[in-house]
């Protein structure tokens, strides 16, 4: 009787699934016969998934994201596997981990030696989606070049150091409309290369960034005169803004005002927060979580008025609407500054996606990584037969459409110091654990292991109290890395 009792549920679970995969099947057979739809991704450096008012984490104010998540698609447990500027960029880019696309830190100076830039050779979705006739846009900061001298005269660079860099047309990726910059942190007066300007003449601007970025992609949302795409093409629009991002005072004072008369005891909630003591993190977050909660609720103002926008132009039921980061940011918590580590305020970025119609509104908890999200997003639009074989992420375009499908049971977590790729921190996040193994030449291995059900802010390190999880971690963790061809496995013994 058992056997027969589980040989039923057994064709009763399959025969479901099934009926999932076919209508997920006619869903995406639907959205390629019909119109492709249009994309927006929207991007802030530095929003930690923590920091959206509906998610009831921080206390920070949200209202267009809160109204927006409401009609979306959220995935609550999102990350960057690598919480970092340029990796995190190069992922998205390329659906491809940072051994394969070569992007294993920050593109600067520092690490242009060792060839850490997007590769032109790298086929990127954008240059999937022009080949398919679409008009592409980017708007805001890139990061994805590296320096070269005589380097750019700019505030973020110096004679022996630089970050900022021009991007020549022919490493845009197809993107034609082009109004950018590498990196620059000077919000209230941000620089930016148009499509035609010459690396010697960027223009200047005295307007808070997310707003002018704003401003743009309304223009190039409306289009008055066909100035900014064709008309009668599809388009993708990338709006990367800088802010959350430090400096966290050049904030405009109207976005502070909105926190008031809160001061950092109300604002700072979370216990790894060393809040009143005198400690370099304690002291960071009471000077500038106002600060960087303000700068949240003006990116949040701003992505309104974009949403806006797409609405009054009749555009809101043909766009795909992604918000998202590039990593998060620790603020205090256990000790960092800012990015870069395996917490989860590191880590966890928001996610959310917008198709009337089309995406159910939801909130998942599926374990996305960051090189999922440009063949999910091809598929989606109907070109899944155009995702290069190189890809390494894996399209969850049938399960964002259905709830059903394949769900990873984990993400992978990567730091790589500059210029030693097999060296540095690996890690694993899962629904339950958080596991991170740095080799570190001359130093011991490191192992740390955090329960995030039994202990959500991640204050004690249990990896000695559960070996058989550090174990069963480390195997699924090789497989990441053997699948990655990661060099960190051939280093035995720091």
């Amino acid at each position: 009787m058992k056997s027969n009792c589980s040989r039923r549920e057994f064709l009763r679970t399959a025969a479901g699934s099934l009926v999932a995969l076919s209508f997920a099947d006619s869903l995406l057979a639907r959205s390629r016969s019909a119109k492709p739809p249009n994309l927006v991704f929207v991007f802030p450096d530095q929003m930690r998934g923590q920091a959206l008012g509906f998610m009831n984490e921080d206390p920070v104010i949200t209202p267009n994201l809160d109204n927006f998540a409401s009609k979306s698609l959220v995935l609550t447990k999102a990350v960057s596997n690598y919480p970092v500027c340029s990796p995190f960029r190069a992922m998205l880019m390329t659906g491809k981990y940072p051994h394969a696309n070569k992007v294993l830190s920050n593109c600067n100076s520092r690490s242009a030696p060792f060839g850490c830039e997007l590769q032109e050779s790298d086929r990127c979705w954008s240059d999937v989606l022009k080949d398919r006739g679409y008009s592409l846009g980017y708007i805001g900061k890139w990061h994805l070049d590296a320096p070269y001298k005589p380097y750019v005269k700019c505030e973020n660079n110096r004679p022996s150091f630089a970050w900022n860099e021009w991007c020549p047309p022919n490493r845009r990726h197809g993107f034609d409309f082009w109004y950018s910059y590498g990196t620059y942190d000077y919000h209230f007066t941000p620089m930016y290369w148009a499509t035609d300007s010459p690396r010697n003449k960027p223009i200047r601007v005295k307007q808070w960034g997310p707003e002018h970025e704003a401003d743009l992609a309304i223009k190039y949302i409306r289009n008055e005169g066909g100035r900014y795409r064709k008309a009668n093409r599809p388009f993708a629009l990338v709006i990367s803004m800088n802010p959350p991002h430090t400096p966290y005072q050049l904030v405009p004072k109207k976005y502070v005002d909105m926190y008031e008369p809160r001061t950092y005891k109300d604002l700072i909630n979370r216990p790894n927060v060393n809040k009143e003591g005198d400690t370099p993190g304690g002291k960071l977050a009471r000077r500038h979580i106002k600060n960087y909660l303000a700068m949240v609720t003006g990116v949040d103002d701003q992505f309104g008025r974009v949403l806006k926008t797409l609405k009054h132009e009749g555009l809101e039921n043909d766009t795909i609407v992604v918000f998202t980061s590039d990593h998060g940011n620790c603020l205090g918590s256990h000790e960092h500054a800012t990015k870069n580590v395996h917490y989860e305020e590191s880590m966890r970025v928001p996610f959310l996606i917008r198709w009337p119609g089309k995406i159910r509104p939801r909130r998942d908890d599926l374990l996305i990584s960051t090189p999922d999200i440009y063949p999910t997003l091809l598929e989606l639009m109907g070109f899944g037969k155009d995702i290069p074989e190189q890809v390494q992420g894996t399209s969850h375009a049938s399960l964002f459409l259905t709830g059903k499908g394949k769900r990873p049971a984990s993400q992978l977590y990567i730091w790589v110091p500059v210029g030693k790729p097999a060296w540095g921190r690996r890690g694993l996040r899962t629904h339950r654990y958080t596991l991170m193994i740095s080799k570190t030449e001359g130093k011991p291995v490191e192992y740390v292991l955090h329960d995030n059900v039994n202990d959500p802010y991640q204050l004690k390190n249990v990896a000695d109290e559960k070996p058989d999880v550090v174990a069963e971690l480390t195997r699924e963790l090789e497989k990441w890395l053997r699948k990655n061809n990661d060099p960190w496995l051939s280093v035995e013994k720091a």
